[in-house]
């Protein structure tokens, strides 16, 4: 990915702090020693300290520069718990359940990002999206601005003329099932953000997705897409975004000439919003399968960074969630 070069010279700049709460998982440990080693971030493994090392030592791994913390051990637990108590006591929580789940791995990462002692986390080799959205949300909580957490996957085509020199962005693929028309106004302008901050596009171009374009269908499924359009320019007036349009007429110039002559977008986006879930999914694994496109996925809306992987992810997949999740750590809001 040549992008990811670039992803990777910005986290090499701003050196954060990553958590990795499956710190004992194997895959894991051998992207810490690249994270180092390349001089990307600074890696923190949570789990048993006597495992970690000892499953390095089976892997030939050097984690010189590495912290190892123990959530079972750490001196930050009773904190972190009184913390979690504090933020949860309305929603039930006892003193017992808080010092429960703060020597939980996933709970003692999040808190550690809360707290600003790590800058993001990284998860997903083991766990599901739920297990660290639900901390992820309760603890750290969306950012006021955006008010939903989605993703955004950035595919990165063999076709460079398309999108941002083969590279487009793709919303929301992974979160949000049904999002409402408000829901996909804040996607859209998340993902804009997305595209400009981690990816560097100098100009974010929005297309939001339908089987209409420009009024060619007539359905309650493509109003809701106009309505969508008009709430985000509301939102976000300096916003380069349109819709509806179908895919071909937002990346192909010769169909967007006979279908949107006017628009600023057509032929030329470089972020597509998909109208749910269930199209975003299979557009993005289509345009990865048959299309051959690299692609990995970033949450979005979040006050401070954390991403997800998939569970079967590669040692180099980890190492370039970690690096993005450097990079948008750098534009991230206050979470307390």
């Amino acid at each position: 990915m040549k992008f990811m070069e670039k992803i990777k010279e910005k986290a090499r700049a701003c050196q954060k702090t990553i958590v990795f709460p499956e710190g004992e998982e194997i895959r894991t440990i051998k992207a810490a020693e690249i994270l180092v080693r390349e001089k990307l971030l600074m890696p923190v493994l949570l789990g048993n300290e006597n495992r970690v090392r000892a499953r390095a030592k089976t892997l030939n791994v050097n984690l010189s520069g590495v912290r190892i913390e123990d959530p079972e051990q750490s001196e930050k637990t009773r904190r972190y718990a009184g913390t979690l108590l504090e933020l949860r006591k309305a929603k039930g929580m006892t003193p017992e359940k808080a010092d429960e789940l703060a020597r939980d791995p996933m709970y003692f990462g999040v808190l550690m990002v809360k707290l600003g002692e790590a800058d993001g986390l990284v998860s997903g080799a083991v766990h599901t999206t739920g297990d660290m959205l639900r901390p992820a949300l309760q603890i750290i909580k969306p950012r006021p601005d955006r008010k939903i957490v989605s993703s955004s996957f950035l595919m990165d085509c063999p076709d460079k003329n398309l999108g941002e020199d083969g590279l487009l962005v793709y919303a929301d693929c992974v979160v949000v099932p049904n999002p409402s028309e408000e829901e996909l106004a804040l996607i859209a302008i998340a993902s804009a953000e997305t595209a400009r901050t981690l990816c560097g596009f100098p100009e974010p171009r929005v297309a939001m997705l339908s089987f209409s374009t420009k009024g060619s269908a007539k359905h309650e499924m493509v109003s809701r897409i106009q309505r969508a359009v008009l709430i985000a320019k509301e939102k976000a007036p300096d916003l380069l975004l349109d819709g509806e349009m179908q895919f071909d007429a937002a990346l192909v110039p010769e169909v967007a000439a006979r279908k949107a002559g006017e628009s600023q977008v057509a032929g030329r986006a470089n972020v597509l919003i998909f109208p749910n879930l269930e199209a975003g999914n299979i557009g993005y694994k289509i345009t990865q399968r048959i299309g051959g496109a690299e692609c990995f996925a970033v949450l979005q809306g979040l006050n401070r960074p954390c991403n997800d992987l998939s569970r079967g992810c590669s040692v180099m997949d980890i190492v370039h969630t970690a690096a993005a999740t450097a990079v948008q750590a750098q534009y991230s809001p206050s979470a307390e």
